[in-house]
């Protein structure tokens, strides 16, 4: 291969990477990333079981805590 193609094919990779990466930087800049209602929504679509399901396990950590001695 000719130079020529080797700096056209590396000019064009690291053309194409910083624009990835300016779009990478803006999204994240905006918030695109931020999921600001994961917990509600997950809260909001669990049945009445399941909720009573991670309260007992919540209820028996305590119970754990409470009763864990290290020696």
């Amino acid at each position: 291969m000719d130079n020529w193609v080797i700096a056209m094919m590396l000019g064009a990779s690291i053309f194409l990477g910083a624009i990835a990466l300016f779009a990478f930087l803006w999204a994240i800049k905006n918030g695109q990333f931020d999921d600001e209602e994961k917990f509600l929504n997950a809260a909001k679509f669990d049945g009445e079981e399941e909720l009573n399901d991670a309260l007992k396990q919540e209820q028996k950590k305590e119970a754990l805590k409470k009763s864990y001695r290290p020696e």
